[in-house]
């Protein structure tokens, strides 16, 4: 087989192939015996009859056709790892000539990686927030750990803030009952937020036993963006009262015998978290220094599929009903023009990221170790519930094991910027992140890292290359 490359553009090649037929003989044979199987011919049991008589009894187009659309995926891949070639998506491939027990020739076009010149990391400075811890805050978490001791009682008053009410609902727009909205005995802490606009102010100071109506916007399903007429029945106002916050609940709440000992570890777990807090703002504000120094040349197809994923994404929720998302959007003041600039533009930052990681995974020589991809596949089964074998199986499935592997890869690349940039607080202090990233030295530490680099899985898709 030969093969030559043209370059198109900084992100996009053409691939010659041409391959003699000599070299596609186990191609034929595969073919035969396919057609075999599929075809009877009398005299012969299923899958028996020769090349031959299956050629004059079919013809001979059935069997390139075969030949070449096993051939072309396999020659095209020999090609691209031949050349090394850092190609992104699919190609369009096109037969360029096919002369019969002569030679195939085929081009594909592809997007590539573009040419990536890296800045010298070290030379990299941001500051990041101090690390500050309150009483009050350490206070918060113990009345947070108090509260899953609490007990409910009834509460013989109108509701107020923070109660345990249950409540019926029910919901019309222009008169027509919204069916997803309506449910009954439905358990609400008052003041949470955790249910629809409004329903809290409509609770507060209402009675068990009296229904209470509002009006607010529907943000999903049918009616998505419209006014809606909510009403909601109280059944009951329960309060939550919560043990008191003394040595007898330190030994009934943790290892700890007192009190003081409880609150030193939750101040501890507290500094840890924030220190944590402190590392995720100089990984974010570290890449957000590189993507403005680096120049990349954004592959035009990679870059539409990210914007299409990002578009279908958004009009899920809706039905994928494009209308009712330009509703909910204008609820929030914004155009549909604006969205898909916002959207657009995310976009283009996620490929680039995700461009300039990959330059910077190879550069630096970041290999991805099984016990990292172990983990991370662990970590992800967890986040949606399911067995970690059920997550691979479904992984595969979907073809995504690459790109799962890809995102720990540029996580890893990440943070060995991280770890050669200058980080200091308000006051211009160095800020230590070994903990987090690891030491210069030595590669960054498994679940430190993960932790750290987690925040950006959320928000990219599936990546442009493994």
């Amino acid at each position: 087989m030969k093969s030559t490359v043209e370059q198109l553009s900084p992100t996009r090649v053409r691939i010659n192939v041409e391959v003699p037929f000599d070299e596609l003989k186990p191609n034929f044979d595969r073919a035969y015996r396919k057609l075999a199987s599929q075809v009877r011919i009398p005299g012969f049991r299923p899958g028996k009859a020769p090349a031959r008589v299956i050629e004059s009894r079919i013809g001979r187009a059935p069997i390139l056709d075969e030949v070449i659309n096993e051939a072309i995926p396999a020659k095209y891949m020999e090609a691209v790892n031949a050349g090394s070639i850092h190609a992104l998506g699919q190609p369009d491939i096109e037969v360029t000539k096919l002369e019969d027990n002569d030679h195939l020739a085929f081009t594909a076009e592809v997007d590539v990686r573009p040419e990536i010149t890296l800045p010298a990391f070290g030379e990299f400075s941001v500051s990041v927030e101090d690390v500050e811890l309150t009483d009050a805050e350490v206070d918060e978490q113990l009345d947070e750990l108090r509260a899953r001791f609490g007990t409910l009682t009834g509460a013989d008053r109108p509701v107020e803030d923070g109660d345990f009410v249950s409540v019926d609902l029910s919901a019309t727009v222009d008169g027509q009952e919204v069916e997803e909205a309506k449910t009954s005995g439905l358990s609400y802490q008052v003041g949470s937020g955790e249910l629809i606009d409004g329903i809290d102010e409509a609770l507060v100071g209402a009675a068990a036993g009296e229904t209470k109506t509002f009006t607010t916007k529907l943000v999903a399903g049918e009616f998505a963006g419209q006014d809606a007429e909510v009403s909601v029945t109280v059944q009951s106002v329960k309060v939550r009262e919560l043990p008191a916050a003394d040595d007898d609940f330190a030994q009934l709440a943790s290892e700890y015998d007192t009190i003081e000992e409880l609150r030193g570890d939750l101040r501890e777990r507290l500094s840890r978290v924030k220190k944590m807090q402190q590392g995720v703002q100089a990984r974010d504000k570290v890449l957000d220094a590189l993507l403005e120094v680096v120049e990349v040349p954004l592959p035009d197809k990679v870059l539409e599929a990210e914007v299409e994923s990002r578009q279908h994404d958004a009009v899920h929720p809706f039905e994928h009903d494009e209308a009712k998302l330009n509703e909910y959007l204008a609820t929030q003041d914004k155009t549909r023009e604006d969205f898909d600039a916002e959207l657009r533009a995310e976009a283009e930052k996620s490929v680039k990221t995700q461009l300039v990681l990959d330059a910077i995974a190879e550069a630096e020589g970041v290999q991805v170790s099984d016990a990292e991809l172990t983990e991370r596949i662990i970590y992800q089964a967890q986040r949606f519930g399911i067995s970690p074998d059920e997550y691979v199986q479904r992984a595969q499935q979907s073809g995504q094991l690459g790109a799962i592997f890809a995102d720990v890869r540029r996580g890893k690349a990440l943070a060995s910027v991280v770890r050669q940039a200058t980080v200091t607080d308000a006051e211009g202090n160095t800020v230590d992140l070994s903990e987090l990233f690891g030491a210069a030295e030595e590669p960054a530490a498994e679940s430190a890292e993960d932790t750290a680099v987690e925040a950006k899985s959320d928000d990219s898709k599936e990546p442009v290359a493994p």
